[in-house]
């Protein structure tokens, strides 16, 4: 069978990979586009492999970028995420993904859609379709091209690389309209084999569903291999992140949240401040952090952070009677989150409004790289 062969970009964003396409390069329909995103990542493999693709196996793996130039007077470029799953044929359009949001201004200055002015640094304005919502991103450029080297180390990323500085504006409400969808910094949760589960429904850069990992009889420390070995554990996270999803809009009902809207809302467990081993096997000291999380991805424990996830959790540790401000260590500069790999810096700035919190902003610091550039090949007939 012949293959199409399409224009595409393989990036590293933050700790996620992505397959990065000019939206000028895909066919129109919809349905079509989906299906080349399946086959070129290696989409449904019941494997969990993809190894028929560029996919990793891993949510964080299994991505999908579509860029073009913006015609909207705040932006220069449009940006849509699609999440791919790796067992399935699902394409999840709703929500967006912070770690590959900073492939997407280098993209962009490397494959000309945005100008570069003479000087050391870039700033991409970026409008994501998914969310509705624009973000900057700052960085470093060596003649003309984005840069690379740097001495910023990203928990979860081996070595160094050039500081991309994403500020997300207006964060607030990106999938359902609203910071706290049920208007509540606390909701309590009927869950079978658990009882009764207080958690905190937040929509910021990402809708997230907040519980205490205590409440799981976790301590908040554990690495993802060993959470996702609790099946009791993860049966029960589903069953709260498919409840959330209900209550905040996604779905209709817990089913068709566990059939067809997995990749929102993530659950994350929180803890305050604790020592734990990370991936590499170094010791984080309870001092090295603020809070403590663990986010769940598609089923799967993520082996760092999803930046989006870190983000929301920046906005919810600024609002007073959610699970996270409860965890978080107080104060007003940056958010240490210790992860699966490390620790991450993050920070949001919220402010209390006549009508409740609303969230300004939100600081993140990420690295990116080109992989490979060329054309990726996908059978005529997916």
């Amino acid at each position: 069978m012949a293959q199409m062969k399409y224009p595409a970009v393989f990036m590293r964003g933050g700790t996620s990979r992505a397959i990065v396409f000019h939206e000028k390069d895909l066919p129109e329909a919809q349905s079509a586009r989906d299906a080349i995103f399946l086959r070129a990542l290696g989409s449904p493999d019941p494997n969990g492999r993809q190894l028929d693709g560029l996919g990793g196996g891993i949510s964080s793996l299994s991505k999908i970028a579509v860029v073009a130039p913006s015609g909207r007077e705040d932006a220069d470029v449009d940006f849509t995420f699609a999440q791919v799953g790796v067992t399935d044929e699902t394409v999840d359009y709703v929500g967006t993904c912070g770690n590959i949001s900073s492939a997407v201004g280098p993209f962009s200055v490397d494959e000309g859609l945005v100008r570069v002015d003479s000087g050391d640094t870039a700033t991409v304005r970026v409008f994501n379709t998914n969310t509705g919502k624009t973000y900057h991103a700052r960085f470093p450029v060596d003649e003309g091209a984005a840069g690379v080297s740097g001495e910023y180390e990203l928990p979860g990323v081996s070595g160094s690389g050039a500081q991309i500085t994403l500020e997300f504006m207006d964060p607030g409400g990106a999938a359902t309209g609203k910071l706290l969808p049920s208007g509540n910094a606390v909701d309590t949760f009927e869950i079978e084999g658990v009882g009764r589960v207080e958690a905190s429904m937040v929509d910021a850069t990402n809708p997230m569903v907040f519980v205490r990992a205590g409440d799981l009889g976790l301590s908040g420390g554990e690495g993802p291999g060993l959470i996702d070995s609790r099946v009791e554990v993860m049966v029960n996270l589903e069953q709260i992140r498919a409840e959330a999803a209900v209550r905040m809009g996604l779905a209709r009902d817990r089913r068709e949240a566990s059939e067809s809207v997995q990749a929102v809302p993530k659950v994350v467990l929180v803890a305050p401040p604790l020592e734990y081993m990370d991936l590499k096997g170094e010791i984080i000291a309870a001092d090295d952090c603020d809070i403590t999380g663990r986010i769940i991805s598609m089923g799967k424990t993520h082996r760092a952070f999803a930046l989006t996830g870190a983000m929301c959790l920046a906005v919810a540790a600024r609002i007073p009677g959610t699970v996270v401000n409860e965890a978080a260590r107080s104060g007003d500069g940056d958010i240490r989150l210790g992860h699966p790999s490390g620790v991450q810096t993050i920070n949001a700035v919220v402010i209390e409004t006549s009508e409740g919190p609303r969230a300004e902003k939100v600081i993140v610091y990420r690295t990116a790289r080109r992989l490979m550039e060329g054309m990726v090949c996908v059978p005529a007939n997916p």
